[in-house]
């Protein structure tokens, strides 16, 4: 039975003119999915977390080819100005009380909402994709480096693209990726970042070194998280094959530095909002 559903849409002739739309969607937290080539034709999927079909009864067709819900569209909003997207409808709050904004990318017009909360609903926190005036550092393994600086390129492209300012990047280099716990808890206890992203390559070998490795690795990022309270993303590949990292560093699969960094905005912002939270609980209480 069904699965899933996708609407191909064409964003360009050759997979160079692609790449505005795979930017755009990629910087707002899409996750790459299926791919295929054939000839000269391409098809990349984006996919969403969830998705539906929805029926109008209208006199006209809709003025966009797809709609995406996001969890901020003032924030959506920025990234697209940021990667200076056209813009077809400037944002704005609806009759029906959504907040949109459509743009145009490769032929495709997309629309962009958040729905605004009814009367007495409660959504709970929920962290928006702005880095804006926060501090960031990045642990990255020089091992497998042909790897791991793809990875830190797409790490530092999604800090820049949710509104980091490359000032407060630090990026700080250690030989192999079982260093990067201790570089990365060092880091962390000196209280000026709001979040670390983790950096790595380890490829699969003939003996048990590679399970080793990355057990400690992971092992220690997550005590260093829990220990001091900052978070850290995770952006080490355990992988196979070099094609495997390959495809993980920007090609098939993406880029999972890229996406360790929207993790680390995401978690930061997060944390910012549970203290504040927390604080105007403490108040009312007074």
């Amino acid at each position: 039975m069904i699965r899933s559903i996708v609407f191909p849409r064409v964003a360009g002739k050759s997979l160079e003119e692609l790449q505005p739309a795979l930017e755009l969607f990629r910087a707002l937290g899409f996750a790459p999915g299926n791919e295929w080539h054939e000839g000269g034709n391409y098809g990349i999927e984006m996919l969403a977390p969830s998705g539906g079909i929805e029926f109008l009864a209208a006199a006209d067709a809709p003025s966009v080819d797809a709609m995406v819900e996001v969890s901020d569209a003032d924030g959506a909003w920025q990234i697209a100005k940021k990667l200076g997207v056209t813009i077809r409808r400037e944002i704005a709050d609806t009759p029906y009380g959504a907040r949109l904004f459509e743009v145009e990318v490769g032929g495709l017009r997309v629309g962009f909402l958040t729905y605004a909360k009814k009367a007495g609903e409660h959504r709970g926190l929920e962290a928006s994709l702005n880095a804006a005036g926060k501090q960031f550092a990045i642990v990255v393994s020089r091992f497998n480096s042909f790897i791991t600086e793809r990875l830190l390129d797409g790490a530092l492209l999604a800090l820049r693209q949710c509104g980091a300012n490359p000032k407060d990047i630090a990026v700080v280099h250690v030989p192999g990726a079982f260093e990067i716990p201790a570089a990365a808890r060092q880091l962390a206890q000196t209280g000026g970042y709001h979040a670390i992203v983790c950096i790595g390559c380890l490829l699969r070998g003939g003996t048990l070194h590679y399970e080793v490795i990355a057990n400690e690795v992971t092992r220690g990022v997550g005590q260093s998280a829990q220990d001091t309270g900052v978070p850290h993303a995770f952006g080490v590949l355990t992988c196979d094959t070099l094609e495997q990292a390959i495809d993980r560093a920007g090609l098939k699969a993406g880029n999972k530095g890229f996406e360790a960094a929207l993790a680390a905005v995401e978690m930061a912002s997060l944390r910012q909002q549970v203290a504040e939270h927390v604080a105007s609980a403490a108040d009312g209480k007074r």
